[in-house]
C-alpha cells in the first residue's frame, strides 16, 4: 500500500501543490490531506492514522521532510522507528535519504573474510572494517538528520521573517491583524457557535466543555471565546 501524506499548517495555504507532486511522481498512491494548527489540541490525527495503518512494506510519501516533522528531533526518530518496521520511505525533494538511499548504505559494507595466518593482521583488518563499516552508517544518518534540521531551519526562518515584516508594516502605521474588541465572522466561527448552542449543557445540550470541544473539533481557548460571544449575544 502506497500513502501520501500531504499537511499544511493554516487553512490559508494552499495543499494541493504537494498533493498533485505526490500523484505526479505515484498516481496510484492514497493520499492523505492535513490542515495541522501545531497546537496540542488539534494535533496530527490524520498523520497518527496512517502511522496506525502504515504496515511492513507499505510506502509513505511526503514532498518534503518539513512534511512529515516541524522539529528536527522528532523527524530523525520517527524515521529511525518506521525504517525499523521496514515502511519504506520517500521524500520527493530530499531523495537521498529516502530509506532505500539508507538501506543501500547498509548492504554496501565492507564484508572481508581475514584468515592470512598472523592473527595481530588479521585482527588489525578486521578492526579497520569494523570501524569503516560503522562510518558509513554514521554518515548515512548524519545526512538524514541534516535534512530534518534543514528543514526546522527553513521554518523557523520564514517565522522570523513574518515576525520583522508585521513589525516593520506596524511601525509604518499599517494596521496588523484585527482591530481589539472586533469579532471576525466567518462560516466555521457561526457553525461552531450553533453546536456550542446544540451540546453545551450551558445552553440546549448535555455535554460539558472538555467533551463539547472534544465533539466539534475547536481549540480551547477558540471554544470558549465563542461560548463567551454566544453568552453576550444571548443576554442582549
Amino acid at each position: 500500500m502506497k500513502y501520501g501524506y500531504a499537511r499544511i499548517s493554516t487553512p490559508n495555504q494552499n495543499i494541493e501543490r504537494q498533493v498533485r507532486n505526490i500523484l505526479k511522481a505515484y498516481p496510484d498512491a492514497h493520499v492523505v490531506r492535513e490542515v495541522y494548527t501545531g497546537t496540542k489540541f488539534q494535533g496530527r490525527k490524520e498523520f497518527e492514522k496512517v502511522l496506525r495503518a502504515v504496515k511492513e512494506h507499505d510506502t509513505l510519501i511526503f514532498d518534503s521532510v518539513s512534511r512529515m516533522s516541524r522539529t528536527a528531533d522528532e523527524g530523525f526518530s520517527l524515521y529511525k522507528e518506521l525504517f525499523k518496521r521496514n515502511v519504506e520511505l520517500i521524500f520527493l525533494k530530499e531523495p537521498h535519504i529516502n530509506t532505500e538511499t539508507y538501506k543501500q548504505a547498509i548492504a554496501n559494507q565492507i564484508s572481508v573474510a581475514m584468515d592470512s595466518g598472523d592473527h595481530a593482521t588479521d585482527d588489525l583488518m578486521k578492526a579497520i572494517i569494523e570501524a569503516l563499516n560503522k562510518y558509513i552508517l554514521e554518515l548515512a544518518e548524519r545526512q538524514i538528520r541534516l535534512a530534518f534540521e534543514q528543514a526546522e531551519k527553513e521554518v523557523a526562518d520564514l517565522h522570523q521573517r513574518t515576525k520583522e515584516g508585521m513589525e516593520t508594516a506596524r511601525l509604518n502605521g499599517k494596521q496588523i491583524g484585527q482591530q481589539k474588541g472586533a469579532k471576525l465572522t466567518t462560516k466555521k466561527s457561526i457553525e461552531a457557535k450553533q453546536k456550542i448552542v446544540k451540546y453545551s449543557k450551558d445552553f440546549e445540550g448535555t455535554l460539558g466543555d472538555v467533551e463539547c470541544m472534544k465533539l466539534i473539533g475547536i481549540a480551547r481557548g477558540t471554544y470558549y471565546k465563542y461560548k463567551k460571544e454566544v453568552k453576550g449575544r444571548m443576554d442582549k
